[in-house]
């Protein structure tokens, strides 16, 4: 992908008409029910009428985009588990086996497999999307974490993604990650955001103990410090701190963003992607739900960062579009209650005085 493409899905973007809230809400207003009472699920109702335009939006069918890539700074020591993981846990989703496998069952959504960068080589198998930019990021504590043209081209497999997605007919879109080190990406990618100092954003990820945690913090440090002045737009900081599943998380926002459609943001690594994804422009929030609120410490600024509430809290950390995939019926049902409830006088219900 070319700079021009991204800048042409970035001007498609426009904000959400705030006449198709009001409609929603004089609609809310005639439910039986009093004003109000249905809480968040009136705004999330609320926010999909207008995202979509129109008074009968819809959350089905949904779809779980789940990117996978690895990353160089695991020489750096960051993480428990060896980099093998990432392809073992690709070949684990496709099998079925996976906790992202087992939710999106539960609540009837697809699950999407896509490879943007993972370092071992994977078997041509059904139901992976192979699309690797490189085998995985370089390490940046030495050097960016990809090259310019390396972070377009996960943009656009993250834009492809989205578009052949809502093509084939998906109303909501979730994204999720699978890639051991993410979260020492997800950390640096959060303070050159936040510009808050690395130790109050990294987390234990997978389960570091300390001397891998004094391992990332110091990695995340070294970064910053070499890269940090270098940063002067979006597609700079995913080039030098980012990672291919994180670009391509990116992607989808912006994507689907163009295209009117919501996204479902999972945890601190998909809300990474989304905060960049806003920078880009700013008009993406509007299409934008975060599912939960994950336990790792940089979560909570992220969210700040792109105006966001979560709707669970459930002590989540684990990633691959789980809490997403949670989050979605509690969207059906706001919509479901928006759509189907009777309003006052068709129900011959009084209202109150």
């Amino acid at each position: 992908m070319n700079v021009e493409r991204l800048n042409s899905t970035l001007a498609k973007i426009a904000p959400v008409d705030a006449r198709w809230i009001e409609q929603a809400r004089t609609r809310q207003l005639q439910l039986t029910k009093p004003p109000g009472s249905l809480g968040r699920l009136e705004e999330i109702a609320n926010r999909l009428a207008a995202i979509q335009g129109t008074l009968s939006p819809s959350a089905d069918p949904a779809k779980v985009l789940l990117f996978a890539a690895d990353h160089g700074v695991c020489a750096e020591g960051v993480n428990p588990y060896p980099q093998a993981v990432t392809a073992q846990m690709v070949m684990n989703f496709l099998r079925g086996g996976a906790a992202i496998n087992a939710l999106a069952r539960t609540v009837g959504a697809d699950l999407e497999i896509i490879d943007v960068g993972v370092a071992t080589e994977l078997p041509s198998i059904d139901g992976l999307i192979r699309k690797p930019v490189a085998r995985g990021t370089r390490n940046f504590c030495e050097e960016p974490a990809m090259s310019e043209k390396d972070a377009l081209a996960a943009l656009s497999v993250g834009m492809d993604a989205a578009a052949d997605a809502i093509q084939q007919g998906y109303r909501l879109l979730a994204i999720g990650e699978m890639g051991i080190g993410n979260t020492t990406a997800a950390s640096a990618v959060t303070a050159a955001l936040t510009r808050l100092a690395p130790e109050s954003v990294v987390g234990r990820g997978t389960g570091a103990d300390e001397g891998c945690m004094q391992r990332k913090r110091s990695a995340i440090e070294r970064a910053l410090d070499r890269h940090l002045r270098e940063i002067h737009t979006p597609l700079d900081l995913l080039a030098r701190l980012g990672g291919l599943e994180i670009a391509a998380m990116c992607g989808v926002c912006l994507e689907a963003s163009s295209r009117r459609c919501a996204v479902l943001i999972d945890g601190f690594i998909s809300t990474a992607a989304a905060a960049v994804a806003v920078r880009f422009n700013p008009l993406v929030g509007d299409y934008l739900i975060a599912a939960h609120r994950s336990t790792e410490p940089g979560h909570a600024p992220l969210l700040e960062q792109i105006s966001q509430r979560p709707l669970l809290d459930l002590e989540m950390r684990l990633g691959e579009g789980t809490g997403a995939a949670l989050a979605i019926p509690i969207l059906r049902a706001a919509v479901e209650a928006f759509t189907s409830m009777a309003t006052f006088e068709s129900a011959g219900v009084a209202e109150a005085l």
